[in-house]
């Protein structure tokens, strides 16, 4: 019997990276039924050990148990994201309760708990290094967290809890993609394209091709629908398409029953560890610390801003009447007026930046941003296998030639990735055995695709998502530490998106922005005339924005910071919710929380405030590169020891006000958005 499976065998590979040429569909299961048996005798060999708990046989050890669990679950799970299938779909709902088994088998693990409980009673008095301390507090954090109190008939129910809740918010997001894919546009007369650009016209066009269907196809991918609502001069079209978009998940591939199941879930299991509300539970262990502070904070935010955003929506209102529009300003008008407002006040569209802006361009230029700030450089490496023809990788070597990483870039939308862009990694930076292990990160987007007549063009926002997800990878890449769960972007969620929001601001810096923006066909700079007009344009809309992401925050704290489920329609729920604070009207029949990912399916449970948290950190930390050179090697090089390489070895507090000099001042943001503003402290 053939038992060679490529998950289990130490990859041969120059850079121990995952043999994506040589894995099937049929290996997973096997791989980490197998790897779980390992990984279970490592633990018996730790609370069976006959010597007294030290940190070294007990902690440590621990940390570096469950390598072969980590490493083939974290391959099957990023491609489940990246390019699934119905197999690999049905195999998640099979393998997801083996590891939630598996993590309770650590967790509850009464010897194993007392073991690492008599380490952390001795402390004070063992020789360890600030990385151990650390290792230490947060294992031992972990497992009282994880249940480890509980009483063996409450380990057994909290176990049963966590295991609904795995295959729960895959069902979530396999929902999502479903709903997603589900719906097209088929556009078959040339006069419904009106407004169109040329580009969108030929997506749709290749759209349809693809399905050998005549006609025009518009699809709920971003770079389609987000297209589509903004340019289109047909309103019923694009009423049609905004509502499927909004209504994703709220009937057919229905996630109504399971957000209620979910929240009732993690209520129960916050319950059963003691606290009121699983919002206590999550925020306990984040730099906010309590729900009181996240609501009055995005209360704060929201009271200060919500003028702004009104006063936006009425001069858009107000120019859309301008021009003949005599309706009722709706959801569906108005990224369409806006952005005829916006070309008209700036002189700035779309159509003419995106040409400016080819995928290769800007992926150069965030790799020589890279090198500017922290001296490193990509090149590609084609012999790394890859899980999709459209993805790359690239070598990242710092300025010594050593080597920092393994990047994987894919850009382009498909049916078999889920919507969105992210950063993860298939190996977090680590050392175990006196070898050291550099991480192998990996960046996934949603780009519109090059098509048979020009090259991938993107708009600038995602010019401003390809920075940010760079700058998660960029915590990645330059990880240092001793313990993978430390290392890297392993640190609270409040603190995990300030690497990534301040590179934001390089896309919007003139000097930078010229070096890249190159026609796609003359090859001629943007005019300084154009990127002008792209700063000035840089807060349109910050107000309608910013309540846009507060909203997403005060919802998630709706459903998570309560005593009780909410027993209510759940249109109706987010109408009470975000009524009083909405600056277009809430559209019967439509809700954000059926496909409302990051917090039913992602890490962003009772979290998402953190975008806006992080966002006062970014604002407040780049005004000091302004202040010293947004290229300053030195300012760059703090940046990167204090926060980029640090990981989770410290308190984030510790961390920023180590890089800072003192603790953020929240008044940044505010002079950051509305920079002429009345009552805005300025500097």
């Amino acid at each position: 019997m053939n038992t060679y499976n490529p998950l289990l065998e130490t990859s041969q590979n120059t850079y121990g990276e995952p043999p994506f040429d040589r894995i099937t569909v049929t290996d997973y299961k096997p791989a980490l039924i197998r790897a779980i048996e390992l990984a279970k005798k490592q633990i018996d060999a730790i609370t069976s050990f006959p010597e007294a708990p030290t940190f070294a046989n007990t902690v440590e050890a621990l940390e570096r148990a469950g390598q072969e669990v980590t490493w083939v679950s974290t391959i099957f799970f990023n491609l489940n994201e990246a390019h699934t299938s119905d197999r690999l779909q049905q195999l998640a709902q099979e393998l997801s309760p083996l590891l939630t088994e598996y993590s309770l088998y650590v967790l509850l693990n009464d010897k194993l708990f007392q073991r690492v409980k008599e380490v952390q009673k001795q402390k004070d008095s063992l020789a360890l290094t600030g990385e151990q301390s650390r290792l230490l507090e947060e294992t031992y954090k972990d497992f009282v967290r994880g249940g480890a109190n509980l009483s063996p008939e409450k380990k057994e129910v909290y176990g049963r809890i966590q295991e609904q809740l795995s295959l729960l918010t895959l069902q979530f997001s396999s929902n999502v993609l479903a709903a997603t894919n589900a719906y097209t546009l088929h556009i078959s007369k040339e006069e419904d394209l009106d407004g169109l650009p040329p580009y969108m016209v030929e997506m749709g066009k290749e759209a349809a091709a693809i399905r050998n269907m005549d006609g025009w196809i518009f699809t709920l991918d971003y770079p389609s629908y987000g297209g589509f609502i903004k340019f289109s001069s047909c309103r019923a079209l694009r009423k049609d398409i905004w509502k499927a978009y909004n209504s994703r998940c709220l009937y057919q591939h229905s996630n109504q029953e399971l957000i209620r199941r979910i929240v009732m879930l993690r209520l129960e299991s916050a319950n059963m560890l003691g606290y009121g509300k699983y919002s206590d539970y999550v925020l306990e262990n984040r730099m906010a610390k309590d729900a009181r502070t996240v609501n009055l904070f995005l209360q704060d935010l929201l009271d200060r801003t919500l003028p702004y955003a009104r006063q936006e929506v009425a001069e858009i209102d107000l120019y859309a009447r301008s021009k003949g529009f005599k309706e009722q300003l709706m959801p569906w008008d108005f990224s369409y007026w806006s952005e005829k407002f916006r070309e008209e006040k700036y002189g700035l569209s779309e159509e003419l930046l995106k040409p400016y802006f080819s995928l290769d361009k800007v992926e150069q230029a965030v790799f020589s941003l890279a090198g500017k700030l922290y001296g490193l450089t990509f090149s590609p490496v084609p012999e790394v296998s890859v899980y999709h023809p459209d993805v790359k990788v690239f070598r990242v070597n710092d300025e010594s030639g050593r080597f920092m990483a393994l990047l994987y870039v894919d850009y382009y939308p498909r049916q078999s990735k889920r919507p969105g862009a992210w950063m993860t990694a298939y190996r977090r930076q680590y050392i175990m055995g006196g070898q050291e292990y550099r991480p192998l990160v990996s960046l996934v987007t949603n780009f519109t695709k090059p098509t048979s007549t020009m090259p991938s063009l993107l708009t600038f926002g995602e010019v401003t998502t390809l920075f940010h997800e760079f700058g998660h990878c960029l915590h990645g890449i330059l990880a240092e530490g001793t313990y993978g769960s430390l290392t890297g972007t392993n640190v609270v969620r409040d603190f995990v998106e300030l690497p990534s929001q301040i590179l934001e601001n390089w896309a919007y810096e003139p000097a930078f922005l010229q070096s890249f923006a190159l026609h796609y066909r003359s090859g001629e700079p943007i005019p300084l005339s154009m990127i002008d007009k792209i700063v000035a344009s840089r807060n349109f809309l910050a107000g309608y924005g910013q309540v846009r992401q507060l909203h997403y925050g005060i919802l998630d704290m709706a459903w998570h910071d309560v005593s009780s489920v909410p027993d209510t329609d759940i249109v109706l729920y987010e109408g009470s919710v975000l009524g009083r604070s909405a600056v277009l009207p809430l559209i019967p029949g439509t809700a954000i929380s059926p496909s409302f990912s990051h917090i039913f399916a992602g890490g962003y449970s009772a979290g998402y405030y953190s975008y806006k948290w992080a966002e006062v950190l970014e604002a407040d930390a780049y005004e000091l590169f302004r202040e010293k050179g947004i290229f300053d090697r030195q300012v760059a090089g703090s940046f990167r020891k204090h926060i980029l390489s640090t990981g989770n070895s410290e308190d984030p507090d510790v961390l920023y006000r180590r890089f800072r000099g003192r603790d953020p001042r929240p008044d940044a943001l505010m002079r950051k958005l509305f920079p002429f503003a009345k009552g805005v402290k300025k500097r």
